[in-house]
């Protein structure tokens, strides 16, 4: 009668693993799809960074060539008025 006892024991701590097992499994899971989901999120979150700042140095450019557009037609501007001094 002890050795079925034993049998019973060690089946019902054989269950007792499978069901950790399939737990931790399980968590493992839904952890990978949550890591997965915010990768995604983190890869898009860094294209639009990308492209806000593609257009804003794009702007910066911009403001660079116009500001040295302005300066240039200013400095003519003041030779006219020295030679007219």
């Amino acid at each position: 009668m002890s050795t079925a006892q034993v049998s019973v024991d060690e089946f019902q701590a054989l269950e007792q693993k499978v069901h950790r097992a399939v737990e931790i499994v399980r968590q493992e899971r839904e952890t990978r799809a949550r890591l997965e989901a915010e990768i995604t999120n983190l890869k898009e979150q860094l294209e639009f960074q990308t492209l806000v700042a593609s257009e804003a140095q794009a702007a910066v450019n911009t403001l660079s060539k116009d500001r040295e557009s302005v300066k240039h037609r200013v400095e003519k501007m003041l030779e006219q008025m020295d030679e007219l001094l």
